[in-house]
């Protein structure tokens, strides 16, 4: 018996879903024919054909075909970082240091025992 409510439950949720799916594609088909409607209207107002769109949109989405003289700021080509070359070396360790980013342990501790950081240098 118990299979049978669940069985009939979920058909009935089912039904339900679909009853809603359909409702919302009504809802979209609806809301999205005023846009479309503008959208005509100013292509036809501008001359604008579909071939034209449907460029512009092959444009935006591929990134190809971008004309060369674009008046918008290119986006910087994105490239691999080089290593930075080690400018501190600890004499005893071997341990090196960019310069960069926070102090190594060694640099901080040397600089409390009152050595300046400058006698590190490569």
């Amino acid at each position: 018996m118990a299979r049978q409510n669940y069985a009939s439950l979920q058909a009935k949720i089912n039904k339900e879903i679909e009853r809603l799916q359909k409702q919302a594609q009504v809802l979209q088909s609806k809301s999205r024919k005023p846009v479309i409607n503008s959208i005509i209207r100013s292509m036809k107002e501008y001359n604008i054909t579909p071939e034209e769109i449907a460029a512009a949109f092959g444009r935006k989405s591929s990134g190809a075909d971008k004309p060369s003289s674009s008046k918008a700021p290119k986006a910087p080509k994105t490239t691999a970082k080089k290593p930075v070359a080690a400018k501190y070396r600890h004499p005893e360790s071997g341990a090196t240091w960019t310069g960069r980013g926070k102090a190594p342990l060694w640099v901080v501790e040397a600089e409390k025992n009152g050595q300046p950081r400058q006698q590190f240098l490569i």
